[in-house]
């Protein structure tokens, strides 16, 4: 009887405890997150940055109907493969209600795969490829930052003003690279059919050997040049450039190039005057990015990146998509995000029904060189909504659910 009791006392205890987890465990909403820290700190370093905030502010105003919001992030490294990995730990071990993140166009593609295939809800936060809302799209992914087509759309439309008739692109050789010199060079001989494609080099991401880059550029002689290179490789083909004198009299598009963990790297080697989609914290003077901007530089006595924008959105969305819906089921997360409307710092933006794609937009102007520092001058916001397809040709594009 006694060691009945004692094991029935035990049990009572071990019941208690479950039943004291299950609460904690109901107090808390949990989302996933993967990006590629270690491999690309100049701008995921930021971008933690801005999802951390995000956090802080979403729990000190209530949490998500009451629940506080946690937020579990894992590494992908770099390799798509460990990304899902990393996705299927999330989901399976940690009951993540639902997966955010990514940055790598290719990575972004691969965790996509794994929410349509797992039917988990995925907000892909920084992946451009067009192919992640549609050609390879799914009702199971949404994504926040503009498309490659968005800003080559924007690009294009200040590009297209420009004299220069011979173009040579350059571009990492991967999904991200391929997706961003395919829809400019489309957009661009629609409106501008004079062109002539001269060259196109593709360096690995990551790898590029610069001087034969910009050698084989100026053999083919163009009149301007599309650059889709960013991080250390921008770095080294601007020095390499300068050095060959490949931009003197030649006009440059490049995408990002005016964001500033891309830009502040080239310090006084800043070319001037290309054409770029960017971030100039320095000169948005709204009310939506004056409270970010005090919030962010109060918490750590730093500047905002474009990276701690797209963090901090990210997580924004995802609290209000989990506040709408008042539940984690993934259907129910779906209907809440089409047509969801939401502030962010660059003003309200929306997620399309029809693609996931969210209107945010992005800052169109020039390099410049101030102080010995790369600048972006003669910026304007240019609203997302604005440089999408219509509806019909979207459906032209993504598959039928």
């Amino acid at each position: 009887m006694r060691r009945r009791h004692v094991l029935g006392a035990g049990l009572a205890i071990a019941v208690a405890g479950m039943a004291g987890n299950a609460m904690a465990q109901q107090g808390e909403i949990k989302i996933g997150e993967i990006n590629s820290y270690s491999l690309l700190p100049a701008f995921t370093e930021p971008y933690r940055k801005g999802w951390q905030l995000a956090v802080e502010e979403i729990n000190a105003a209530g949490g998500i109907n009451g629940k506080k919001l946690v937020v579990i992030s894992k590494d992908d490294g770099g390799k798509p493969a460990d990304a899902q990995t990393a996705a299927n730990e999330l989901v399976s071990s940690e009951n993540v209600a639902m997966l955010t993140g990514t940055f790598l166009s290719n990575i972004g593609l691969a965790v996509s795969d794994f929410a349509n295939q797992k039917k988990v809800f995925f907000l892909a936060a920084e992946p451009l490829t067009d192919a992640i809302t549609w050609s390879k799209g799914n009702r199971y992914t949404f994504r926040l930052r503009p498309s490659n087509y968005m800003q080559a759309a924007m690009l294009v439309e200040e590009a297209a003003k420009l004299p220069a008739k011979r173009w040579a692109t350059i571009a990492p050789n991967y999904e991200y690279g391929q997706s961003a010199v395919a829809v400019f060079k489309k957009l661009m001989s629609e409106k501008r059919p004079d062109i002539q494609w001269v060259d196109e080099q593709w360096p690995p991401q990551g790898k590029i050997d610069a001087g034969p880059v910009v050698q084989a550029v100026a053999a083919a002689n163009p009149e301007a040049i599309l650059n889709v290179t960013f991080g250390a490789d921008l770095v080294k083909l601007v020095r390499e450039g300068n050095t060959r004198g490949l931009f003197k009299n030649r006009a440059v598009v490049s995408f990002l190039t005016g964001e500033p963990e891309y830009l502040d790297p080239l310090k006084d080697e800043t070319p001037e005057g290309w054409i770029v989609t960017g971030y100039p914290w320095y000169d948005i003077k709204t009310p939506d990015h004056d409270k970010f901007l005090k919030a962010y530089q109060a918490k750590f006595n730093d500047y905002p990146r474009l990276g701690s924008i797209v963090g901090y959105q990210t997580i924004k969305a995802a609290a209000a998509i989990l506040t709408k819906a008042n539940s984690t089921d993934p259907e129910k997360l779906i209907a809440a995000t089409e047509g969801l409307s939401m502030p962010s710092p660059f003003g309200e933006i929306t997620f399309r029904k029809i693609d996931h794609q969210s209107t945010l937009g992005a800052y169109v102007g020039k390099t410049a060189l101030k102080d010995g520092k790369g600048v972006m001058v003669d910026s304007v916001y240019r609203k997302g909504s604005d440089y999408l397809p219509s509806d019909a040709e979207v459906g032209k594009l993504r598959p039928k659910e």
